[in-house]
């Protein structure tokens, strides 16, 4: 599940892709925590549900985003593991993660929310699916 970040002014961009929808959605939240410090870092140790649903696509990656970080500040961890199905515009997810441990985890940067700027979640020509956005950090 390849995923990267990419400079966007004072934001950052978190683009995933993969062979289906699915894929290109986790590697979009892998993507999330690289932001804020190296996912390799954190331990699959707690798991948390997360439901959405959105009028499209592009909507609905926006939401997933804002789901993960919201869970991030609210219960203060950090996830690098990402089981995501899609139905339609319903996402149904179980992400994994574990509590914030500054010393270990050094966050560089703490996400704020997703803006609809350079959003896009589209097929592309090579059949991969491409799912990017900027998070306000």
């Amino acid at each position: 599940m390849p995923s990267q970040t990419f400079p966007h002014e004072a934001d950052i961009g978190v683009r995933g892709t993969g062979a289906t929808l699915e894929e290109a959605f986790a590697g979009a939240a892998l993507a999330l925590t690289a932001v804020i410090c190296d996912p390799a870092t954190v331990a699959p140790r707690e798991a948390v549900r997360i439901d959405c649903a959105a009028p499209d696509l592009e909507l609905l990656l926006v939401d997933w985003l804002n789901a993960l970080i919201y869970r991030m500040a609210t219960r203060h961890l950090l996830f690098s593991r990402f089981e995501v199905r899609i139905a339609g515009t319903r996402l149904h997810a179980t992400v994994w993660g574990e509590a914030v441990d500054v010393a270990r985890h050094q966050p560089a940067a703490e996400a704020k929310g997703v803006s609809f700027c350079e959003l896009k979640v589209c097929q592309q020509a090579d059949g991969q699916w491409l799912a990017q956005a900027v998070v306000d950090v």
